[in-house]
């Protein structure tokens, strides 16, 4: 990648950057959302621990990565809204016929995105800790092992949505589907103990699932880095079959809409 290519990619992060500045507020609203639902779900999980055997739990242990990662996957609408905005502004044309080149052009509407991700659940275990008494028995290098690969597998989710769909109302659609069944199949809304026996032969087949094995290895087992590689190899699978898909199915040409 030469260094003509690092400034094209480098001026569409700064534009996806500036509107980001301009309006905050749908990462506010993900970043404050699981705060306060993990104020009501606390008891509840702290309840569900206990009863798997968890002495002493609080609730937070659950509630803090399951919420993060529950509502970390909801970015995957912000991914979409990136590209399709594009084509909304009829701007996309535009930066077709520039010198940027296709890989340029995703490249570029990715960084933001995995930016907010690591952020937001940086913010959200923080929060966590500070509110709700989240005490991690492990390594803190550990939790960044299983959360890097995670956030990139949810921005290439929303990658692989926009190579997928032809409208913004689609990809919404689709994306907060996703979000839910994650989150359930995924241990995010319960332990994964506690998971209903239908369920737990489907749960290894999402990313969730993993990264809250991964959490909760640290978090509760008190595991290192060494501990969490096999759950954060498999994410790290599950970015790279995303990312397959999307530069699959992913066309300069195809039109998208901003409306059904």
């Amino acid at each position: 990648m030469g260094d003509g290519s690092l400034v094209r990619i480098a001026a569409l992060v700064r534009q996806d950057g500036r509107l980001l500045v301009r309006d905050p507020a749908p990462l506010i609203v993900r970043t404050v959302m699981p705060l306060l639902i993990m104020g009501f779900m606390q008891p509840l999980f702290r309840a569900a621990l206990r009863a798997g055997d968890v002495h002493g739990a609080t609730g937070a242990e659950q509630a803090v990565p399951g919420m993060a990662v529950m509502f970390l996957f909801f970015l995957v609408t912000t991914v979409g809204f990136a590209m399709f905005r594009e084509h909304g502004w009829n701007t996309w044309d535009r930066l077709r016929a520039g010198p940027a080149r296709p890989f340029e052009l995703v490249a570029g509407r990715l960084v933001v995105p995995l930016a907010v991700a690591v952020v937001q659940l940086a913010v959200v275990f923080a929060a966590g800790g500070l509110l709700f008494g989240l005490r991690v028995s492990g390594s803190y290098p550990a939790l960044v092992v299983v959360g890097v690969p995670l956030t990139l597998c949810v921005v290439l989710t929303g990658m692989a949505l926009v190579a997928l769909c032809r409208t913004i109302s689609q990809l919404s659609v689709f994306a907060n589907l996703l979000a839910l069944l994650f989150a359930g199949l995924g241990g995010a809304l319960t332990p994964q103990s506690a998971l209903p026996d239908w369920a737990r032969p489907l749960a290894p087949a999402v990313p969730s699932y993993w990264a809250m094995r991964g959490f909760s290895t640290v978090i509760l087992d008190g595991g290192g880095v060494s501990a969490v590689l096999l759950p954060a190899g498999v994410l790290c699978a599950f970015a790279a079959g995303l990312a397959v898909v999307a530069a699959a199915f992913f066309r300069t040409g195809h039109r998208k809409l901003s409306w059904s």
